[in-house]
């Protein structure tokens, strides 16, 4: 998407006196808390919602200082991957996903695909007996599962300079998911993969990604705890990533 006028107008006064920066800083918060809302991460003891956004404003720095609006593309699209990597890259030194945390969640997508492939559904109980745990260990293991960066591409959201499409804010320049589906063998494999979920997990992963709401919405609506909603939701994407590795 490229930059529109009104873009242009604001970079070229910041460029011709870099003392304004704040107005360009000013602009584009709403960017940044929008990323944050939408990374499913729980802060670390000792922090809280307003540390992340923190933490996104550095990526917003670092973004303002490094673009270049002459390539032709919108701040947006550079800014939010930078914007939700300096969030995760001040996580991390917080331990937020620890090394115990990824062999966790890989011990829980090997037995996935270890039950998938000897034919049997991997339900909560056949992967706990899979891997020898208790039902708390199972369970922050579906939560760590869940915690990825997901939005709906298609829907418009509004910043000071105008509607943008949150498509349009990833800087991926490969194949488009559509584009992806278009080759019918593929598009089965994955419409079989989600038919194979459980209704709640299909559920979930509707209103979540169709319907745009929120986890705590979710559990409102479901009679349950957002704890549990991110549980479901990390089995499902386990369960979906397990299937079409297996028939990859």
């Amino acid at each position: 998407m490229p930059p529109s006028k009104e873009d242009e107008a604001l970079w070229q006064r910041y460029r011709s006196n870099p003392s304004e920066k704040d107005e360009i800083v000013s602009r584009y918060i709403p960017l940044v808390k929008y990323v944050v809302a939408r990374m499913t991460v729980t802060p670390p003891p000792g922090l809280d919602y307003e540390d992340l956004i923190s933490f996104g404003l550095m990526g917003l720095l670092d973004a303002i200082d490094r673009f270049e609006i002459e390539r032709g593309f919108s701040f947006q699209t550079f800014a939010v991957p930078r914007i939700r990597g300096a969030v995760l890259d001040e996580l991390r030194k917080c331990d937020w996903f620890s090394r115990t945390g990824r062999e966790k969640l890989q011990r829980l997508e090997r037995a996935t695909e270890r039950l998938m492939i000897q034919g049997i559904t991997p339900d909560d109980e056949s992967l706990k007996r899979e891997m020898d745990v208790d039902d708390k260990t199972y369970r922050e293991m579906l939560s760590l599962a869940s915690r990825g960066y997901v939005v709906s591409l298609d829907e418009v959201m509004s910043l000071d300079e105008g509607d943008v499409q949150k498509g349009d804010l990833l800087s991926y320049t490969g194949a488009s998911a559509q584009e992806f589906l278009e080759n019918r063998e593929e598009r089965d494999l994955v419409v079989g993969a989600l038919n194979r979920l459980s209704e709640r997990e299909r559920l979930v992963l509707s209103m979540y990604y169709l319907e745009e709401m929120t986890l705590k919405e979710i559990g409102l609506v479901l009679g349950v705890t957002e704890s549990r909603v991110s549980q479901i939701h990390g089995k499902a994407i386990v369960s979906l990533k397990a299937r079409l590795s297996v028939h990859s």
